[in-house]
């Protein structure tokens, strides 16, 4: 006879086997060379910064040789043409936020579908916004600022990371919200709008609260307010944008992984488990905090599924105010 204490032991080691069955099939599948992981914007910005945290906690969880390669510029479709045109084998990928999603909506000639020509892995976070002002600049509200820009208009200007990023979105929301039309001047990425902001070459922007808080912290620029219902806990110091004088101003950015379109099932199975495992530790380890970043994981399905309600949300949004493509 079997003792009871024996097949509880055995039976949980039998469990516990089959737990590990998929884990270790799913680590299998994992490319074996190295990995170029593709940012299309410029060093320094905040893709760049959570791109660079999630592939240096890829290489710790699993060994994985991981480059980060920046390739800025065309909001972002350069960086987005070299993953499309990449071998779908999983060795080069695209970390992108929702800026890649827009493509069709902001470009009169995109490169690419970027719903039909990539392949969803994973989405991973999500963070506030938060609006920026030239420093030389006397006003500390928004209801000031818009107030000067209603009268003075051709003394304001926008800096945004690209056309279709969450930056640009949230400006012209913010835009819709004021009724006026300040001019939006699409950059490289975040760094050199960032740059031109605090040399006072344009007077404002809105950008994903990792990327700007530096800055604003060392007084380059002026933190206005975040994009969020509460105060962030990154941040708890500046008001939200309903406490600085425009409620409804509300608009978070998301980021994500892409790969090549035709991806093996088997390999962006592996990828997404990756990514979900790296992010559950980046969370827990604080790092996630530290840079305003809130966590999200899940299937690539359900990443497929939110970048279709996403795109339609903002699309009406650019609808709403006339939008044309350039």
């Amino acid at each position: 006879m079997i003792h009871r204490r024996d097949f509880l032991i055995a039976t949980t080691a039998t469990l516990g086997t089959l737990g590990l069955a998929p884990a270790l099939a799913q680590t299998d599948a994992l490319p074996k060379r190295p990995i170029r992981l593709v940012v299309p914007f410029a060093a320094g910005g905040g893709v760049d910064v959570f791109a660079r945290l999630l592939a240096e906690k890829l290489k710790e969880k699993y060994g994985l040789t991981i480059v980060v390669e920046n390739r800025g510029g065309a909001n972002g479709s350069i960086g987005g043409s070299a993953v499309r045109s990449a071998e779908p084998d999983g060795t080069t990928l695209l970390f992108s936020a929702m800026t890649h999603t827009m493509a069709k909506q902001v470009m009169k000639s995109p490169p690419y579908d970027p719903v039909t020509d990539f392949t969803p892995i994973a989405r991973v976070g999500e963070a506030p916004m938060l609006l920026v002002m030239a420093p030389g600049l006397p006003f500390k509200t928004i209801t000031e600022v818009v107030a000067d820009a209603k009268q003075q208009p051709d003394k304001w200007t926008f800096a945004t990371a690209a056309l279709g990023a969450p930056g640009h979105l949230a400006t012209v929301l913010f835009n819709k919200l004021a009724g006026i039309n300040l001019t939006i001047a699409p950059y490289r990425g975040t760094a050199p709008g960032l740059t031109d902001v605090a040399a006072g070459h344009v007077q404002l922007m809105i950008d994903p609260v990792l990327a700007l808080l530096p800055m604003a912290r060392g007084g380059n620029v002026k933190a206005l307010a975040v994009t969020s219902k509460t105060r962030a806990g990154l941040a708890p110091e500046i008001p939200t944008a309903a406490e600085s004088g425009m409620p409804g101003l509300e608009y978070a950015t998301w980021y994500g992984v892409w790969g090549p379109k035709g991806m093996p099932p088997a390999t962006v199975t592996a990828l997404n488990a990756a990514c979900n495992a790296a992010i559950k530790d980046l969370a827990a380890s604080g790092k996630l905090a530290e840079f305003g970043i809130d966590p999200v994981s899940g299937t690539p399905e359900a990443f497929a599924d939110f970048i279709v309600k996403d795109v339609k949300r903002n699309s009406e949004l650019l609808k709403s105010v006339n939008f044309e493509p350039v």
